[in-house]
């Protein structure tokens, strides 16, 4: 819950950001007299591009778990763990109850080597080659698959997966036919990838891999953050006790449209990707787990 100290922070973030954020909600938080005035003051200023603010039933109430506000920081290296209340405020951004994207997957960009299922919100990597017909747009050869939904303003999602998976936001413009580097997901300048199959975390782009030096999860489950306009793609862990672990961000002047992307590794048992639906991810503001530079 945002109190009159929280608001101190959340001036602090805007001052370090004063061009980025348009929309600040706290509706159901309990600001106070101070904190309101505080924040209405940049209401005021031209120099921020705030021009709306929410504080409706402002008050002692809990929000209850599930997708509703975070805040985190976009760097990385010690560890440290906030409420909302006390964020920290590098560098940060806000993710809201509506910039959650429920996103389903293209089956005319899935590989022959992967089937979708539930309403095509899964999928399995499996040997059998499917009978899919021929399309422009489908992964020839890697085992991949596109969200049907492109990436717009600020959007965050969450997947679960089992066996070897990576997640990733690419350019429709990423090529899909043949086997070179150019169709694999992090292997080149049109894509962005957080890989999911050693004891920790990895960033792929442009064939160029970073450690994060984040362990996997138990609950083998990552959210995504992205902000088109401001150029900001984020990772981050989810654990089974409602905390978002920040695993690495991306900062990068987005160019073409953008879509999330899925890739199975083959030589896993069982590989699955499942994209959570808005009224199950955990996501949520009871503990954000930041990380410095």
């Amino acid at each position: 819950m945002v109190t009159e100290k929280g608001c101190g922070y959340v001036s602090s973030a805007l001052g370090s950001n004063p061009s980025h954020l348009r929309e600040l909600d706290l509706s159901y938080n309990n600001p106070g007299e101070s904190g309101v005035k505080l924040l209405s003051e940049k209401l005021e200023d031209p120099k921020y591009r705030l021009d709306k603010l929410n504080v409706d039933h402002g008050g002692e109430f809990r929000i209850k778990a599930g997708l509703h506000k975070c805040m985190s920081t976009h760097t990385h290296t010690h560890t440290h763990t906030h409420t909302f209340s006390d964020v920290c405020c590098y560098k940060c951004c806000l993710f809201l109850c509506s910039d959650f994207c429920d996103l389903t997957l293209d089956p005319v960009t899935a590989n022959r080597n992967l089937i979708l299922s539930e309403d095509n919100r899964k999928v399995t990597y499996v040997e059998e080659y499917q009978a899919y017909p021929d399309h422009p747009e489908r992964f020839e050869r890697h085992p991949q698959v596109l969200s049907r939904e492109s990436l717009s303003g600020r959007c965050y999602w969450e997947a679960e997966w089992s066996g070897q998976a990576e997640m990733s936001v690419a350019y429709k413009g990423i090529s899909r036919k043949g086997k070179s580097r150019d169709c694999w997901l992090g292997f080149n300048n049109n894509s962005w990838c957080l890989s999911c199959i050693n004891d920790t975390f990895c960033v792929w782009y442009n064939y160029y891999a970073t450690d994060t030096h984040v362990p996997l999860s138990y609950l083998n489950r990552v959210a995504v953050y992205v902000d088109v306009s401001a150029g900001i793609l984020s990772f981050f862990s989810v654990s089974d006790t409602h905390k978002l672990t920040h695993i690495h961000t991306f900062n990068n002047t987005f160019t073409e449209p953008l879509y999330a992307g899925f890739g199975l590794l083959a030589y896993a048992f069982i590989s699955t990707v499942s994209l959570c639906q808005s009224e199950n991810p955990v996501g949520n503001n009871i503990d954000v787990t930041c990380t410095r530079e």
